[in-house]
């Protein structure tokens, strides 16, 4: 029996909450409605020297080896060191990679131990090695830069230029510049690392993403926007397309055979593309990316909402069908973490982004997608108002317009607040990590504490019972909170929750969502294995 089919049985756990009650081991089931996926977002991609494919997560913390023939793949460099947006190999075997949300640079000789080469640069993006074994490395998103590692790690990084538009993923060409995309500035372009100058190959792209050289000299990019191949001939300046993909794209690699690998974020997937035909086969794909934060519509017990960082997507409750509605650069969409569902409105929530996309729920279109928040978390329909949940002021808001452009406080003082749900009859529960779970009365901002010393709850919603559902996450199990008297009741433990965060970034990093039905049954966001995990009462 797997970890996420077990019980909580009554005489198998230790509960530490005055009040609280255990509950009989039968009450609940536990099966998975979708299945595991690997990964958590991928993003670079590179060749071992042994022809395996190593893929990196910023999310997940983690480079995995997938196998370029079955798709079979493994953890290569687990947490919280691993987190990798780009990965690449030396000629003699050495690997480095970049920790985009810490702002570090690792290398590994092999055999060797790992050390860092660059640090307290966030935003560390893409990186390549030349020939004789030097290290160049950018900065993009959160900085916009280009940089030489000294790849002994006993001096800090050169910076060699800035502000050309985001030079993402690269590689050094054979005349010793950097060949690579323009981000923002829709263009592959060389830079010469000499003297930082910037020269445009090919322009007319929508978001290129990365560029890599195969065996022949031969430049290969990809657009994210669009979700093509192309072939790029340097010496003509010009462009062809060679295969259509879907957007979200992040980078490519190509190995000793001229396959091209190309990895996509939103489908948690890495392809591999027939560069004389344009076919396209998946060698590894997921039907979640990142999971988060879920909701379901109160009397719309059929489909679940799912916040899954690189898409906003629904899952059949009955089936587990998964559908996306909407994926980045393909949309839209602009990193989903949180969901709300109201009887007008889907709500998204984008900590990343710090924007709240106010979709109609009817039609499917965004409203407007509202900007300058600080850090929401979560956002909730009540009463046609929108309520917005800011981790970084520890307040719950109330859009006044759908445009965002007047906002009420309704209530502070949440000590890193991380989800909520409404009632129904005026008041909203919020969960914090420092262990509560709050009522407020939105009609007065008034707060009152109703359970404490939770290891961090996340994800809530209300049973048909009145009870609170509450994914406690440090304890890896789901509970019932009594709002009347704090008592918890576990409800089924060992759960494959609780995705760590990453150094620098707050203890909820993804939220893991609980959405309850209207006979009762529960799902949940398993971050841990990117599953849904169905909880059903006992008849």
């Amino acid at each position: 029996m797997s970890t996420v089919q077990r019980l909580t049985a009554a005489v198998a756990i230790t509960v530490v909450m005055t009040g609280s009650t255990a509950i009989a081991a039968d009450a609940y089931s536990v099966s998975e409605l979708v299945g595991p996926s690997a990964f958590h977002g991928i993003h670079g991609i590179a060749v071992t020297p042994e022809g395996k494919l190593l893929v990196g997560s910023v999310v997940g913390q983690a480079i995995y080896e997938v196998d370029p023939d079955t798709g079979a793949n493994s953890i290569y460099i687990a947490p919280p060191t691993g987190m990798a947006d780009d990965i690449a190999f030396a000629p003699d075997g050495t690997i480095a990679w970049t920790g985009f949300l810490t702002g570090k640079v690792f290398l590994q000789a092999p055999g060797g131990p790992i050390i860092e080469v660059a640090k307290d640069l966030p935003g560390a993006n893409s990186l390549a090695f030349t020939k004789d074994g030097r290290l160049y490395f950018t900065q993009v998103f959160l900085g916009d830069a280009l940089y030489e590692a000294d790849v002994t790690g006993k001096t800090p990084p050169r910076k060699i230029t800035e502000k050309m538009g985001g030079l993402n993923g690269f590689e050094v060409g054979a005349d010793g510049r950097i060949y690579g995309p323009l981000w923002f500035k829709n263009a592959i372009a060389a830079v010469d690392p000499k003297d930082g100058k910037v020269e445009v190959i090919v322009d007319g792209f929508k978001t290129p993403a990365a560029a890599n050289f195969d065996s022949k000299g031969n430049l290969w990019a990809i657009d994210t926007q669009e979700g093509a191949l192309y072939k790029i001939d340097v010496k003509a300046r010009k462009r062809t397309k060679v295969a259509q993909l879907d957007p979200a794209l992040d980078n490519l690699a190509i190995d000793a055979k001229d396959r091209i690998f190309i990895t996509n974020m939103a489908d948690n997937a890495v392809y591999r593309v027939d560069g004389a035909t344009g076919k396209v086969t998946p060698v590894v794909k997921g039907k979640i990316a990142a999971i988060a934060d879920i909701a379901l519509a109160r009397g719309d017990d059929a489909t679940l909402h799912v916040a899954d960082v690189f898409t906003y997507r629904n899952v059949d409750t009955k089936s587990g069908v998964v559908t996306t509605k909407g994926r980045m650069f393909g949309s839209d969409i602009d990193y989903p973490s949180g969901v709300g569902v109201g009887a007008t409105y889907v709500l998204l929530a984008s900590a990343t982004s710090n924007t709240v996309q106010i979709i109609d729920r009817k039609t499917g279109k965004t409203i407007s997608m509202v900007h300058e928040f600080k850090t929401p978390v979560d956002a909730a329909e009540a009463d046609g108002r929108v309520l917005v949940l800011e981790a970084q002021t520890g307040s719950l808001l109330a859009l006044e317009d759908m445009k965002g452009t007047k906002r009420k406080v309704v209530a502070t003082g949440f000590k890193g607040p991380v989800a909520m749900v409404v009632d129904g009859k005026g008041a909203a529960f919020v969960t914090s990590s420092d262990g509560t779970i709050t009522r407020v009365e939105l009609s007065s901002g008034a707060k009152k504490v109703v359970a404490s010393k939770l290891a961090g709850p996340e994800g809530i919603d209300i049973a048909p019972d009145g009870r609170l559902v509450v994914a406690e996450v440090g304890a890896k199990r789901v509970v019932s909170v009594d709002p009347s008297t704090g008592a918890v009741t576990p409800i089924a433990d060992e759960l494959a929750i609780g995705l760590p965060s990453p150094e620098g970034q707050a203890p909820a990093f993804l939220t893991t969502g609980v959405a309850v039905a209207g006979d009762g049954t529960i799902y949940v966001a398993a971050d841990l294995t990117n599953a849904v995990l169905k909880i059903v009462p006992a008849k």
